[in-house]
């Protein structure tokens, strides 16, 4: 079965992960505020010489990442080890959150890179909030 993905504009196989991933695209879009235009799909990235590839990332519009995404089918468990993965993925894409789900259970932190701790949150952060996440994170950025 195909299902269209509205960010890569084709059809992909609907794969259980990918029926989470495409739920949390349309969620951030439609709920959170998230603009299509700023989020990414299955970004490729280098970590210890090996290629690896982040589920979604959110961006502000300078290009700087705000939330990275891991999602696992719904019959996978949101161990420790899948937020060990985001966290390895986040030390070269340096996202102030971070969300792992499976569709079912939803874990998200704000990271904070300047005492390498991560503060767990209840909630998604929107997008307008994500922004100001980013500016108290980096704030000689402007």
């Amino acid at each position: 079965m195909l299902i269209w993905d509205i960010l890569r504009r084709k059809q992909v196989v609907l794969t259980p992960e990918e029926w989470v991933r495409q739920h949390v695209v349309h969620y951030l879009i439609d709920h959170l505020g998230y603009p299509k235009s700023l989020l990414s799909l299955e970004r490729g990235h280098a970590y210890n010489k090996r290629q690896k590839r982040t589920d979604l990332c959110a961006f502000d519009a300078s290009g700087k990442p705000l939330l990275l995404v891991e999602c696992k089918a719904s019959s996978v468990a949101l161990t420790s080890a899948v937020a060990m993965q985001i966290g390895t993925y986040n030390q070269t894409i340096g996202a102030p959150l971070l969300l792992v789900t499976n569709g079912v259970q939803h874990f998200c932190w704000r990271v904070h890179s300047l005492n390498r701790t991560n503060q767990a949150l209840s909630f998604i952060p929107t997008y307008a909030e994500a922004l100001e996440l980013l500016a108290l994170a980096h704030p000689d950025a402007s």
